[in-house]
């Protein structure tokens, strides 16, 4: 199953660094865009690979979720 993930990509000197905000962690740079892009996918799909392996151990304990007010 596919899933799409808006990430955000910027140009720092001769590097691209880029980043997916839904996805904590998912971080990477590259010296193209196209090289950043396979970097977040590769990240992206490594993390939510590790999360699915820890609830499925049962490690990740019980989940809450809530949303929070934050002002900014």
């Amino acid at each position: 199953m596919e899933q799409a993930f808006e990430a955000t990509i910027e140009k720092r000197d001769k590097w691209y660094i880029g980043w997916v905000e839904a996805v904590p962690g998912a971080f990477s740079q590259g010296k193209t865009v196209k090289e950043v892009e396979e970097n977040l996918r590769e990240a992206v799909q490594l993390i939510l690979e590790s999360q699915q392996e820890l609830r499925a151990k049962g490690v990740a304990g019980k989940i809450l979720k809530r949303k929070i007010l934050v002002e900014v």
